[in-house]
C-alpha cells in the first residue's frame, strides 16, 4: 500500500509540474507578443536622412540663385504652401506664381534642428535668415522658422508636400494718419479781415 500511495503521489506532483511549465510557456508567449506588437516602427534609415537633407540643402541654393523652375521641381504635385499673413498657395502652378511674384530673396540660410519620420514621410523643423528687397525700399533683414514636410515618391526622391514658416520680427506699425488741417483758423482770419475793411470803410 505505502509503495502504491507513493506512487500516487509522484504521478500528482508531475502532472501539477507540467501545467506549472505550460502556464509559464503561455504567459511568456503572450508578452512576447505584446512586446512585438507595442515595438515603435522603425524611423527614417540612414540614407533617407541624408536624402532629405540634401533636398533641404538644394531649395536653399535654388532660392539663391532666384531659380523657381528648378526649386519647384522639389515640391510634390499636390503641395501646399502656407507664408505668413496670407491664404495658402496650393498645387505647383500657383507655387510657381507666388515665387516669381516674392521679391527678391538674398542670402537665405537655413539652419535644421531635427529631420524624423516614418515610412514615406519626414519633417524638418528649423530656423532660417534671409534678405527681401522690396521695391523702393531698403533691404529688409528677415528672420524666422520653418516646418517642411517631405514625402517620398515612387521613384524614391523626396518632395515637399507641405511647407510653411514665419518671420520672428514683429509686424510693422500701422501709418498715422494724415492729420488734415484746421478751418478754424481761417475761418477767424476771415472774419477779422471782414471787420477791418467794415472798420476802414465807415471811417
Amino acid at each position: 500500500m505505502a509503495t502504491e500511495d507513493s506512487g500516487w503521489k509522484y504521478a500528482g506532483g508531475e502532472e501539477n509540474a507540467m501545467e506549472k511549465r505550460l502556464a509559464l510557456t503561455g504567459v511568456m508567449a503572450v508578452c512576447l507578443g505584446l512586446s512585438v506588437g507595442c515595438q515603435r516602427p522603425a524611423g527614417l534609415s540612414k540614407a533617407d536622412l541624408t536624402a532629405v537633407h540634401q533636398a533641404q540643402e538644394n531649395d536653399v541654393k535654388l532660392t539663391n540663385a532666384q531659380d523657381w523652375k528648378g526649386d519647384l521641381a522639389l515640391y510634390a504635385e499636390d503641395a501646399v504652401l502656407m507664408p505668413p499673413n496670407q491664404a495658402a498657395v496650393q498645387g505647383k502652378a500657383p507655387i510657381q506664381a507666388w515665387m516669381e511674384a516674392y521679391p527678391p530673396i538674398s542670402n537665405l540660410q537655413e539652419q535644421s534642428l531635427e529631420i524624423e519620420g516614418q515610412g514615406n514621410l519626414a519633417y524638418d523643423r528649423g530656423t532660417y535668415s534671409m534678405t527681401v528687397t522690396h521695391v523702393g525700399a531698403a533691404p529688409l533683414e528677415d528672420h524666422g522658422k520653418y516646418l517642411t514636410i517631405w514625402r517620398k515618391q515612387a521613384d524614391g526622391l523626396w518632395k515637399v508636400a507641405r511647407a510653411i514658416y514665419n518671420s520672428d520680427l514683429p509686424p510693422p506699425a500701422p501709418e498715422k494718419p494724415a492729420v488734415k488741417p484746421r478751418k478754424s483758423g481761417t475761418r477767424r482770419h476771415a472774419r477779422h479781415r471782414k471787420g477791418t475793411l467794415k472798420h476802414q470803410t465807415s471811417g
